[in-house]
């Protein structure tokens, strides 16, 4: 499922743009709840988006020097090839092409659920990171939850908060903050497992018009400020354990 076929060929992973973010209520909910959670005043000289797709989380924080954008796949990675500190990089996240120490700020969005071998992916995200570096992680929670949707967008697993915390830890990273990013409003997703073909070409035209109409443009931007101000509420207030998913801060020792 992790094959770099797999994500080419899925155009809801590929073609996303770095207009993801004003398109999808999803994604600014959770880019909005993420950097909530990260000091502004601290300066970070290099950062990595792993599993960057072309919508990095980067490219939202104002506090990051130099800037990687890492995927398996080489498409979305030209979204990157314009501006002088920012360096698109093709590979494997279980297999990082960098230094011991290279970062001190390294993000991984809803990456993890993709690698069959997440522990390997984890060592190696301990072994970039430096000390005292940060690492923000996102995942789908709840292994009940898990669904056909989780099978059609190539994910082996949903996690639970231990689960997580203890493999991390073993990796020399610590826990510092736990939040949610998407509450129960999330369990929409399911219909789109009825018909996904169908879901995607929407996806497609959606991000078609909003590119080339600026009428629609202030329309929709409208409607995705609130819906990502709904799903904020949504993540806030429901208990952890209806919390579709969550996202983590861990600390390198």
């Amino acid at each position: 499922m992790n094959s770099r076929k797999f994500y080419e060929e899925h155009k809801n992973f590929s073609h996303r743009t770095l207009h993801e973010y004003y398109i999808s209520p999803g994604i600014k909910c959770k880019f909005d709840l993420l950097k909530d959670h990260i000091n502004p005043e601290r300066i970070f000289r290099n950062g990595i988006d792993l599993g960057c797709s072309g919508n990095s989380f980067l490219y939202f924080l104002e506090n990051v020097v130099n800037n990687s954008f890492f995927d398996l796949a080489r498409f979305p990675l030209k979204q990157y090839i314009s501006q002088k500190r920012w360096h698109p990089v093709c590979g494997n996240v279980a297999k990082l092409p960098f230094q011991d120490k290279s970062f001190d700020l390294v993000s991984a969005l809803d990456v993890l659920e993709h690698i069959k071998n997440d522990d390997l992916a984890i060592s190696e995200i301990s072994r970039i990171a430096k000390k005292d570096g940060i690492v923000i992680i996102t995942v789908p929670h709840g292994i009940k939850y898990y669904s056909t949707q989780d099978r059609l967008i190539g994910h082996y697993r949903r996690y639970e908060i231990p689960q997580i915390i203890s493999q991390f830890s073993k990796h020399d990273l610590k826990c510092v903050d736990i939040f949610g990013v998407y509450g129960q409003m999330m369990r929409v997703a399911d219909i789109q497992s009825v018909n996904p073909e169908k879901t995607e070409e929407s996806i497609m035209n959606l991000r078609k018009r909003y590119e080339t109409s600026a009428l629609f443009r202030s329309f929709w931007d409208i409607l995705v400020k609130i819906g990502a101000g709904i799903m904020k509420i949504d993540a806030k207030y429901q208990p952890l354990k209806k919390i579709m998913n969550i996202a983590f801060i861990f600390e390198k020792k």
